[in-house]
């Protein structure tokens, strides 16, 4: 018989569910204190970050697939967060902004991140999380190198 394969054991499913658990805290948090899905608090920290940026660097950069990028930034956009002005290099897209409304929005919202992070992470050493966040970007490039 063939090496029995245990969920409780096997990392990739346990990132996975640990990596749910957090996102899914994060929704609850942020749609109640803001009406912000996952999707749309990831932009307005990224616009944030990066601005002026196309929906494509966005996607990019948060690994979220053009369509969930579109929809957030239109639900942004309807909402005053957001506002997209003509990309001069590629006619076919737009650069996003944080309006006075998200750059407020946003000066809510990152205070409220680095406390639910403290929260969830605080019982580990700086150096643990230092060790962690490198354990991540290793996992991540390899997972590149697979694909």
């Amino acid at each position: 018989m063939a090496d029995r394969l245990h969920l409780d054991r096997f990392l990739p499913y346990l990132l996975s569910v640990t990596s749910n658990r957090v996102s899914d805290r994060i929704a609850r948090a942020y749609d109640a204190l803001f009406g912000l899905s996952i999707p749309e608090w990831r932009l307005v920290t990224l616009i944030a970050e990066h601005a002026p940026v196309t929906q494509v660097e966005l996607g990019e950069r948060s690994r979220m697939d053009k369509v969930t990028v579109s929809r957030a930034a239109i639900a942004l956009t309807g909402r005053g967060l957001l506002e997209r002005s003509p990309n001069d290099a590629d006619r076919r897209s737009h650069h996003l902004r944080l309006t006075a409304a998200g750059e407020a929005l946003y000066a809510q919202v990152a205070p409220e991140a680095k406390a639910l992070e403290r929260r969830i992470f605080g019982r580990f050493t700086a150096a643990e999380l230092e060790q962690f966040t490198d354990m991540l970007r290793r996992i991540d490039a390899a997972v590149q190198e697979e694909s």
